[in-house]
């Protein structure tokens, strides 16, 4: 019987071939390009951001007055363990300044060390290297793809369920109209004892 093999359920295309499949790859490929995009322009503003910064930062040598202490940890910079000293140093116009510095740990007095320092001589973060650019680059990167990813595959997911939903009905009344010829059961809405098969 021809109603037999429109009907059944296992015949019925259930949107998992080829076309699925394409569209995955359209989505892995969207992300990765957004992913590559926000990496590239992250990388190009953190450049130009650091270019800018590092015109304004300059490298003196500082003499500590006195021994290092550990550094409060709010003070830090990164997970380099770091002490702070008193210490007199010369800013780029040539007028000795004083504070604390960061050094490394148990620095003595009287040692030279190099600070970073902003244009009034006050110590500074250095410019920003190129792997913490690197870094925050491909972390930028990685987030917009996964979102890209994500919001593509809840978007397919969501009509490969409406397409899911719409093949279950169809079959479904497919099947009101299939099953009482199987069965013999008389159709909705019908006389028993009549054919309209």
């Amino acid at each position: 019987m021809d109603h037999h093999k429109r009907s059944d359920p296992r015949l019925a295309p259930s949107g998992r071939g080829p076309g699925k499949r394409a569209a995955l790859i359209l989505v892995l490929m969207a992300a990765l390009i957004c992913g590559a995009v926000a990496a590239g322009s992250l990388w190009n503003s953190g450049a130009k951001a650091d270019r800018q910064l590092a015109s304004h930062r300059h490298q003196v040598q500082a003499t500590t007055t006195g021994p290092a202490k550990d550094a409060p940890a709010a003070a830090r910079y990164g997970a380099k363990p770091q002490g702070v000293a008193p210490a007199v140093w010369e800013q780029p116009d040539h007028v000795r300044r004083s504070g604390t510095i960061h050094v490394p740990p148990r620095t003595p007095q009287g040692r030279t060390v190099t600070i970073w320092v902003d244009d009034t001589g006050t110590p500074a973060r250095p410019p920003g290297s190129a792997a913490d650019r690197a870094l925050a680059s491909l972390s930028g990167g990685s987030v917009a793809a996964a979102s890209v990813g994500a919001i593509g595959a809840g978007a397919l997911l969501l009509v490969r369920r409406r397409t899911e939903a719409r093949r279950l009905a169809a079959w479904e009344q497919e099947w009101e109209q299939v099953e009482p010829v199987w069965s013999g059961r008389p159709r909705r809405g019908s006389a028993p004892g009549t054919d309209d098969a």
